[in-house]
């Protein structure tokens, strides 16, 4: 049986570029402020299903923070980009429905970056990934 790796050097490259961009500038123009920022974020950020503003903030936290962090180091990534995928589409869809597209540019680019990265995974370049094997030509 062969074992080869599912991506190619150039590919592996272009989705950590991807993974590492993307979730660092979610983690630095939204992630970080809540955190730093936290009970001030509690009285301003908007409630749209009226569960109260800290079970709006905490499921923003995980989504802008701990998921990004997580794709960084490639843990994960698929699942991790569930929250911040489902973040966005509330935000966008349900928060600001009446946004342009240009007014929401920056949400619907983060929106397909993770996406893209739930399709298809952090690639080979990730903390603790098995180096992959070499592939054998031949009988085996």
């Amino acid at each position: 049986m062969k074992n080869v790796s599912a991506y190619s050097p150039r590919l592996n490259a272009g989705l950590f570029f991807l993974r590492l961009t993307g979730s660092l500038l979610l983690l630095q123009v939204h992630g970080v402020p809540k955190i730093l920022h936290f009970s001030e974020e509690l009285t301003r950020i908007e409630d749209p299903f009226g569960l109260g503003p800290m079970m709006s903030l905490l499921p923003a936290i995980l989504a802008e923070v701990i998921c990004p962090i997580l794709i960084i180091f490639g843990w994960g990534s698929r699942i991790a980009c569930l929250p911040i995928i489902g973040v966005l589409l509330v935000a966008m869809l349900v928060v600001h429905p009446d946004w342009s597209l240009a007014e929401g540019q920056f949400g619907w680019l983060l929106l397909i970056i993770f996406t893209t990265l739930a399709l298809t995974g952090p690639g080979d370049w990730r903390l603790g990934a098995a180096k992959p094997r070499e592939v054998r030509h031949g009988a085996g």
